[in-house]
């Protein structure tokens, strides 16, 4: 298989998905019908709900739902074969996540911006969403401890002997130094854009140029060569103070301008696929391994690890915390939630589909030193091979680079003020704001800054405490909130009376699936148990993974109660309805 046919063709699949099943859906739940003004409006603070044009928005959502995965997804699923996580990342997308981030967004919009903790608390029960959010919120704790040690490794300087090796700590150096004038430019373009109202277009054009300058700024001049903890305290420190700063200020500029990263980062990969087009060597990434393949951590099945494992290329729970999290409370019009969600998912399969083609190529070129290497060495390798562009090989790998810390300091910060709303949420009743709260602790425990603080201190310490020691259940637990998202919006659309069909077989399937992961995990790690491991990482993964089954298992009867609740109801308003029909024709 060539790269750039396989490319093409779910290029076009895709698009397909967005046009007819898209606009299928939109049909379905009458989105934007009635011009109802959002929340973003109806609900202005100017620090969290705040009106965002389009690109801008798409922006925020696309860097913030991007992370890590689409790429690092799809590389640790390549055991399988190319063709299994193409299949996945395609059905997935469309039928799967698409449906998944627009009904989130969609929902959250109609619940005045609120997460889908409260659509729970609002269509199950209380109980649910309390279990939900705590669920959530260990979820994100984890998510900020990977990408703030995902970001520190790739800023901080490699040491020998004590000493800083400058030479070899020049990529890092060099990504750390334009991520913080990137930081200080995004800072301007907010205060221009929305205090000064700077023309959009005029605006983007100069912030993208400043992009320009720092990255010729960075690649020449970075003097900072810190340690990966140093690096672990300033982060921390940042996403403090970005996750309580008005969303105008840092989120929405920040996001939209990585964005164009994001952009220039799939357009020189399609530059690469078209340019040097190799073909897929079927010695080095086979189409189809297996269903059970050894890849030196044990055993590894098909099913359900290609899809717990693909992630974010596919569907991800992580989607549904930033659609009803913060990307909700600054929809500018409801037309606006299909490019952004929908859109935003099958864009996110585009750049897994390319991470395919980079694994088949750095294959070949040698680039096989993690995900970092795999993905940004395959791109560059494959510029590098195109007649008259091999001297761009290497700018092009550090460009590539800075992409991939962008994607995960655009998460970061996402997950922390994610974190920080559900940690605010769990002490609130349906319908309450942190200002309606009475008696001390409460009003502590809602506090915004007392709610960053705590989710702070806890992520960076776990980030350089040893998360890889239950990293092992994030793609279960990740998947697992991905059911739970698709349960929580099908119950919401039954009790509006709106089809809720398309979400059933996804939510089902989602569930059977990480309940499926999650008890492998568990039987591994009480077999290393028992076999003497004495590290607390089996002791944790065991005791989280049987607490995340009982969760599941839980919620998905609390669910399936309503739907059987709402479709009963259906049918005996059906029955009432025939006398009376009967009565008028007599």
């Amino acid at each position: 298989m060539n790269t750039l046919v396989l490319l093409s063709i779910c290029l076009v699949i895709l698009l397909c998905g967005y046009i007819f099943y898209g606009r299928w859906l939109v049909k379905q739940w009458g989105v934007g019908k009635g011009d109802i003004p959002t929340p973003a409006h109806t609900m202005e603070d100017g620090v969290d709900y705040v009106p965002a044009k389009a690109p801008v928005l798409m922006g925020h959502h696309f860097s913030s739902i991007a992370g890590a995965g689409p790429i690092t997804g799809p590389i640790g699923a390549a055991m399988f074969g190319w063709l299994p996580v193409t299949l996945w990342v395609l059905v997935g997308g469309i039928f799967f996540g698409g449906v998944h981030d627009f009904g989130a967004l969609f929902a959250s919009v109609r619940h005045n911006g609120q997460s889908i903790g409260e659509i729970i608390s609002a269509n199950m029960s209380k109980r649910a969403k309390q279990l939900f959010i705590i669920f959530s919120y260990l979820t994100l704790i984890l998510v900020v401890a990977a990408f703030a040690a995902i970001v520190a490794s790739t800023f901080g300087a490699v040491y020998e002997n004590g000493v800083v090796n400058e030479a070899k700590s020049a990529t890092q150096a060099s990504v750390a130094m334009v991520s913080m004038l990137f930081i200080a430019v995004a800072i301007v373009f907010g205060f221009a854009v929305y205090r000064r109202h700077t023309g959009m277009a005029a605006s983007t054009i100069l912030g993208v140029a400043a992009i320009v300058i720092c990255m010729a700024i960075g690649m020449n001049f970075h003097p900072f060569y810190f340690s990966t903890t140093t690096w672990m305290w300033l982060i921390g420190l940042y996403i403090t103070i970005a996750s309580v700063t008005p969303v105008w200020i840092l989120l929405q500029p920040r996001d939209y301008l990585s964005s164009f990263l994001l952009y220039a980062m799939l357009i020189v990969a399609v530059v690469g696929i078209v340019g040097a087009h190799p073909d897929i060597n079927p010695d080095l990434f086979p189409a189809y391994t297996g269903f059970s393949v050894d890849n030196g951590n044990g055993v590894q099945y098909l099913f359900p690890i290609l899809f717990t494992t693909v992630a974010c290329g596919a569907i991800s729970g992580f989607h549904s915390l930033v659609s009803s999290g913060t990307t909700s409370k600054q929809l500018d019009k409801e037309s606006d939630a299909k490019p952004i969600a929908y859109g935003g998912m099958l864009l996110e399969c585009v750049l897994a589909i390319i991470t395919l083609c980079a694994i088949a190529y750095a294959r070949e070129t040698g680039h096989i030193k993690g995900a970092t290497d795999i993905f940004a060495g395959g791109i560059a390798a494959m510029i590098g091979a195109i007649p008259g562009m091999a001297s761009l090989e290497t700018s092009m790998y550090t460009l590539l680079v800075l992409t991939y810390s962008a994607f995960c300091l655009t998460s970061l910060d996402t997950a922390t003020r994610l974190a920080r709303f559900m940690f605010q949420e769990f002490w609130l009743e349906p319908g309450q704001t942190p200002k309606d709260i009475d008696g001390t602790f409460k009003k502590i425990m809602v506090n915004p800054y007392f709610a960053t603080i705590i989710t702070v201190f806890f992520g960076i310490m776990l980030g350089m405490g040893g998360f890889m020691k239950i990293w092992g259940l994030f793609g279960a637990a990740n998947q697992l909130l991905a059911g739970i998202g698709l349960l929580a919006v099908a119950t919401w659309l039954g009790n509006a009376g709106k089809n809720n069909k398309m979400f059933l077989f996804p939510m089902a399937f989602m569930m059977v699936v990480t309940i499926s992961s999650l008890a492998i995990i568990v039987r591994n790690q009480v077999l290393m148990i028992m076999n003497g491991a004495t590290d607390w990482g089996p002791y944790a993964q065991a005791g989280i993974g049987i607490l995340l089954i009982c969760l599941a298992l839980e919620l998905a009867a609390e669910g399936c109660r309503t739907i059987f609740r709402q479709r009963k109801m259906a049918r005996v308003e059906k029955e009432e309805e025939i006398p009376v029909l009967d009565d008028l024709e007599d």
